[in-house]
Parts: C-alpha cells; sequence; structure tokens
C-alpha cells in the first residue's frame, strides 16, 4: 500500500477516537509544548487521549460497584414518618391503643374519628444468605483490578501508537527533504542542460527527458507533503487536539531500550482475564447462595401522637426472620449453569489470547530482527548512490553521460534515501512495538 493511502486510512482511523468540538473543553487549561519530543506526546496521551479517560472512567465505575457491593454487608438504618386521620374502627382503635387512651367506655364498632403522627426509627440487618454478600463483594473487587489491567492495556497501546506516529511525522519529513533535494538536483541539472542545449551540445529530446523529471519530481514532493499533513491530524487526534500546529523536536532520537528478555507473561491483558476469571468464580459461589436460607434481623422503635383524642405512646418491636425457597422453578439452577460456562469460556478465552500473545511477540521479534538488517543494507545503498549520483553529475557537466543516464542516477539516490528513511523508522518502530509485545511501557518513569 502506497504511504499517502495508508496515512489517510490511520487519519480516518484516528479521527473516530476524539469528539469533535469538545478536545478544547476536556483539556482546558493544559500546556501544549511548542516542541513535541515523543516522551512529552506519550505522557500528553496517557492523561488526554480519549481512550485513556474512558478506560479510568471505567475504573471509577467499578470502584462505585464495589461499594454498592459492600453497602449490602451493613445493616440498613431508616427513619420514617407519617400523619393520618380516619373513622374505620380497626384503624381507629388501632391509634387508640398505640396513644395509650384506651378505656371501658369507647364502642368498638364505633370509635370515632382519630387521627395519628408517628415518627419510627427501624433496623434491619442480614446475617446469612449463603455467603452471595461477600461474593459479590470479591466479583465487584476483581471487576475493579481488571479495569484497572484493562487501563494498562490501553495506555501500552496508546503510549505506541503515539510513537509510531511521531516516527511516521519524522519519515515523513525526512521523505520531504528527499523530495526537495531530488528537485533541487534535477533543477541544477535543467539549468546544466539548457546552457548545453543552447550551446548545441544537448539534444532537445534529453533536455525534455529532465523537463518531464522535474516534473515528476515536484508531483512526489506534492504528495509528500500532504501524507505528513495527514500523518500530523492522525498524530493529533492521537493526543485528542484540534487546530494545533505539530512540531516536532528533530534532536529526539527516541532512545528507547530493546528488551532482553522476550516474554508475553507480563502482558496486562493476561491479568484483565486472570481478573476476570476471579469474578466469575465469585458469581458462580454468589449463585450457588441462592440454594441456602437466609436469616435477618430486625428491630423498631415507634412513637405516635393524636390530636383528637390528645394521647401519645411509643413502642418497640424486635425480631429474627427466616426465608428458605424450597422452589423457584430452576431460577438458581441456571444462573450457577450460566455462571459456570462464563467460566468456562473465559478460560479458554485465556488460552486463545496466550497463542494471541505469543505469536504476537514472535511477530514483534522478527520484524525488529528484519528491520535490524534493512538498516545496515540501505546504509550501504545510500553511500554508493550518493557517489553515483556526484560523479554523473560531473560527467553530465562534462556531456560525457546522457540526460537518461543521469535521471536514473538520481532516481536511484531518491529511492535509496526514501528506503534509509523508512528503514530506520522501521527499525524504531519496531523497538517500541517490541515493548508493547513484552508489555511494557515505551518510556519509563511517566505519571499518568
Amino acid at each position: 500500500m502506497k504511504r499517502p493511502a495508508l496515512a489517510m486510512i490511520t487519519f480516518l482511523f484516528l479521527m473516530a477516537l476524539a469528539s469533535p468540538g469538545k478536545a478544547e473543553e476536556r483539556i482546558s487549561g493544559q500546556q501544549t509544548p511548542a516542541v513535541w519530543t515523543a516522551r512529552e506526546a506519550v505522557r500528553f496521551a496517557l492523561q488526554n487521549s480519549p481512550d485513556s479517560l474512558i478506560a479510568q472512567q471505567r475504573i471509577a465505575s467499578a470502584r462505585a460497584a464495589i461499594t454498592g457491593a459492600k453497602s449490602r454487608l451493613s445493616p440498613e438504618i431508616g427513619l420514617s414518618s407519617e400523619y393520618s386521620q380516619t373513622n374505620n374502627p380497626m384503624y381507629s382503635f388501632g391509634n387508640i391503643l398505640n396513644q395509650k387512651k384506651f378505656s371501658n367506655t369507647i364502642d368498638f364498632n364505633n370509635p370515632g374519628r382519630t387521627d395519628n403522627l408517628d415518627f419510627k426509627i427501624q433496623a434491619q440487618y442480614r446475617f446469612y444468605n449463603g455467603g452471595q454478600d461477600q461474593a459479590a463483594v470479591e466479583a465487584a473487587q476483581a471487576g475493579e483490578n481488571s479495569s484497572i489491567a484493562n487501563l494498562t492495556v490501553v495506555q501500552h497501546q496508546l503510549g505506541f501508537e503515539v510513537v509510531r506516529l511521531f516516527l511516521a511525522i519524522t519519515q515523513d519529513q525526512e521523505m520531504v527533504a528527499a523530495r526537495e533535494s531530488a528537485v533541487a538536483a534535477i533543477k541544477a541539472s535543467l539549468a546544466v542542460a539548457k546552457a548545453r542545449n543552447e550551446a548545441g551540445t544537448l539534444l532537445k529530446a534529453d533536455l525534455l527527458n529532465l523537463e518531464a523529471q522535474e516534473a515528476g519530481a515536484t508531483e512526489d514532493l506534492i504528495l509528500a507533503r500532504h501524507s505528513l499533513e495527514l500523518t500530523k491530524r492522525g498524530f493529533l487526534n492521537l493526543l485528542g487536539l484540534q487546530g494545533v500546529d505539530i512540531v516536532i523536536d528533530p534532536r529526539d532520537t527516541i532512545d528507547q531500550i530493546t528488551p532482553k528478555a522476550l516474554e508475553y507473561t507480563h502482558r496486562p491483558e493476561l491479568h484483565v482475564l486472570a481478573n476476570a476469571i476471579m469474578a466469575a468464580e465469585a458469581e458462580i459461589r454468589k449463585a450457588e447462595g441462592g440454594r441456602y436460607p437466609t436469616m435477618d434481623g430486625f428491630a423498631s422503635y415507634q412513637v405516635d401522637n393524636g390530636s383528637v383524642m390528645t394521647g401519645s405512646g411509643d413502642s418497640w418491636m424486635a425480631g429474627v426472620r427466616v426465608n428458605f425457597s424450597l422452589y423457584d422453578g430452576g431460577r438458581t439452577t441456571s444462573g450457577i449453569a450460566m455462571a459456570k460456562s462464563r467460566l468456562s469460556e473465559l478460560k479458554e478465552q485465556k488460552v486463545k489470547t496466550e497463542l494471541a500473545l505469543n505469536l504476537d511477540l514472535q511477530k514483534a521479534d522478527l520484524e525488529y530482527q528484519q528491520a535490524e538488517q534493512r538498516v545496515l543494507v540501505t546504509e550501504k545503498m545510500v553511500t554508493v548512490a550518493r557517489e553515483s549520483a556526484r560523479l554523473n553529475r560531473i560527467r553530465f557537466q562534462e556531456g560525457v553521460v546522457l540526460s537518461s543516464e543521469l535521471i536514473d542516477v538520481e532516481k536511484r539516490l531518491t529511492d535509496a534515501l526514501v528506503r534509509q528513511s523508512a528503514a530506520r523508522t522501521l527499525r524504531q518502530t519496531a523497538i517500541a512495538n517490541l515493548r508493547r509485545a513484552v508489555g511494557i511501557p515505551q518510556f519509563d518513569q511517566i505519571t499518568e
């Protein structure tokens, strides 16, 4: 795939990561550097990228779920108040008793109109429910750990994408420089060709060949500049920014250390699944708790006041309640089966993920080895192409070399420079990808 097309695909993909028109609101007060380094770009992305912020909100949601689960381990205490009037014999007689105004003169069938203002405080605590509440807490805690590990997954991938696009910008800038150099070289040769044509030592066809070569080189330069702008826009979207001019620090060599131990066991994806399995195991225990009885303790204290009969009284009540479901239509059994099926699915997913991560690491290592070899080859290629171009330019001025031969030489030099730039970028990108594949951040000591 050609670089302009690849850059366009990357740009369109990254457009989905940001909310249009909201970047300035989300990052209000953030200072963007005038000149970006890769380390600064990674730090900024971890703090402001929509993907990173979404993952952080999921952690906050998981922590709220833990609070909700733990609340069921605490007693419930409530306070209530109610005012009513009635002439219903049963309720009126009840009000009279609660307000301690009973007398032998009361007609039970028609005790009259009464009112009641009551204040009640009550407490309830579940002593036992088969371990369901504790299992829910454990599942919520595992969910929080899984969300934290998922944030690491997002940040590792985000860090790699930032470094990759940072390097892509650097490569595109080198590409533009190479195309500009090619245009300048063709223009210089074209000036010589025009002078020789006017002197009658160069054919018109050779001059036209050079002019066509200049047009082609200029078109390549336009495409290279366009690709650079697209890559910069994609880089901005990855950072969660809009309308900011991107200036890359030319001195930033991105000195990343190649991982020594090529193991995937530290990948955060495995921690996500490990905690998901723990949560699934807790969900099984929670579902199995439905087979056991529940036992609740309750207590209340109530004060009743009446204005019609001007009475008042207080009362209390306390007790223990036990519930046991004899038949629920298979609801508990199906819940257990679903929880066990979920656990089996996650265990198989873990095996699949381990295979995928191992393959990912092997591919990253092979890409790194290939990149190292390409750097060595392209360095030699550039050295030879430069010397060949220098000698042929001199020979063209002397009229020894045809314009077609010079054009071929200039093309080979430009191609060598482009290949060298691509090889260097590929090597640095391969190191960044290798760090991602073993589960370590792109740069150490970066605070999220």
